[in-house]
């Protein structure tokens, strides 16, 4: 919270709100924002003279002016949501008498469709990564080949492990050795608020898999620097090419790359792999709780969204179900 000067009697109330998203396993990402954004809010209260547990309903207005000032309508959107999330928390602890954010409307975002790729863009960026591995069968030099392709195998696992099971980068990235269980199909991953699901695995991201445990990941390990060969090796399932744990950062490089090398449209992320995954399980007929299962989604309400991006599968149903949609209005 540099740069955010707070009266000393709200920074207690604050730094326990804080304790409290740490207790519910908050990523420190969320925490930070949160500091930040209520942090300012308090601040500005208290350069008003207002006491933050009982500000007027002028108060909350003046404030909104003052965050949409010169900021986009996600990140108003964000702050005021760690804003009411403080009060809440205040309202339900018997720090402050209520919420005094609850009577006041404030701008929503307008709902945003998730980007969702083709079955043949997923093709495409299957392509790209044989490529890869094409392309690393070249070099004449074999220590320089083997670290190549066994790169191009990590890739492939990486893509076809997202895209199979719906995983969400930073689930991809904390995978490991023990989650995996290549015999029965299955990949155990801890989502958000570390609840646990499991992710299933088909017969291609299977192989996959299988390919670079057995020939890639090795390679990637004996990359590791001497200095670091007499401590225990990464469980991590996907490594970089020093043998260390591929991250967030990393996974996200690699990914944004292939996309680029199989003309992807603009945007696309790897969180598109999810949405991409829980879109074509819908369409080709799923149930979706049983879509919400495998997404890992508290609420059903979460997984509805994926339902509006589905033209193919509303045309089916409306075909299958409308009394008039199959017959020939010509006489």
């Amino acid at each position: 919270m540099s740069g955010v000067a707070l009266d000393p009697a709200t920074s207690p109330a604050l730094d326990r709100f804080l304790r409290t998203l740490s207790a519910r396993d908050a990523s420190p990402h969320t925490r930070r924002s949160y500091a930040t954004a209520i942090g300012a809010y308090l601040a500005w209260l208290g350069e008003r003279g207002t006491d933050w547990r009982t500000p007027g309903r002028g108060d909350l207005r003046a404030y909104l002016a003052v965050l949409g000032a010169g900021r986009a309508r996600s990140s108003v959107a964000q702050r005021l949501a760690a804003i009411r999330s403080f009060h809440r928390w205040a309202a339900r602890d018997g720090l402050a008498p209520g919420d005094p954010w609850g009577a006041i409307a404030t701008p929503r975002l307008p709902g945003r469709l998730p980007r969702v790729l083709e079955v043949d863009e997923i093709e495409a960026l299957l392509d790209a990564v044989s490529a890869q591995l094409a392309a690393a069968a070249k070099p004449p030099d074999a220590a320089r080949r083997l670290g190549l392709m066994a790169l191009a195998w990590r890739d492939r696992a990486i893509v076809e492990t997202a895209y199979a099971a719906g995983l969400r980068i930073s689930e991809l990235a904390a995978a490991d050795l023990g989650s995996l269980d290549l015999r029965r199909g299955e990949i155990r991953v801890l989502g958000k608020g570390r609840k646990e699901r499991i992710g299933l695995l088909g017969r291609p991201a299977l192989e996959a898999l299988d390919a670079y445990l057995a020939d890639g990941r090795p390679v990637l390990l004996a990359q590791r620097p001497a200095t670091l060969r007499e401590s225990p090796p990464p469980t991590q399932v996907f490594l970089n090419h020093k043998g260390a744990p591929l991250g967030v950062r990393g996974l996200r490089y690699r990914l944004d790359r292939l996309c680029r090398q199989a003309g992807l449209p603009e945007g696309v992320s790897p969180h598109t792999l999810r949405h991409s995954f829980a879109t074509h399980l819908l369409e080709g007929g799923a149930d979706l709780r049983v879509v919400q299962e495998l997404l890992g989604h508290e609420s059903l309400a979460t997984t509805q969204i994926y339902t509006h991006v589905s033209p193919t599968r509303l045309r089916t149903a409306y075909r299958e179900a409308h009394p008039r949609a199959r017959r020939d209005p010509r006489p």
